[in-house]
């Protein structure tokens, strides 16, 4: 039983990485921005195959983050107006 519902988490994760993945590509935000938040899903991609739980609250951290319009600064701004 604990298998199958480690399999449907599994399912659920990669349909929601998916997804964010498809959002972070048509954001209308600036390159550095887009990189960023990419880097952020190969993180969690990559931490999936260790911690798939783990890795669903980051992905659901993230997805509630681009829902309220939160992005990571772009890198290439460095404070400047």
């Amino acid at each position: 039983m604990e298998r199958d519902s480690q399999l449907g988490l599994y399912r659920l994760v990669a349909a929601q990485l998916k997804e964010a993945h498809t959002r972070v590509r048509t954001l209308q935000v600036p390159e550095g921005v887009r990189m960023a938040l990419s880097r952020q899903l190969l993180a969690i991609t990559a931490s999936a195959k260790h911690d798939l739980q783990g890795a669903a609250r980051r992905l659901d951290r993230l997805m509630n983050d681009l829902d309220e319009g939160r992005f990571p600064q772009d890198p290439g701004m460095h404070g400047t107006p």
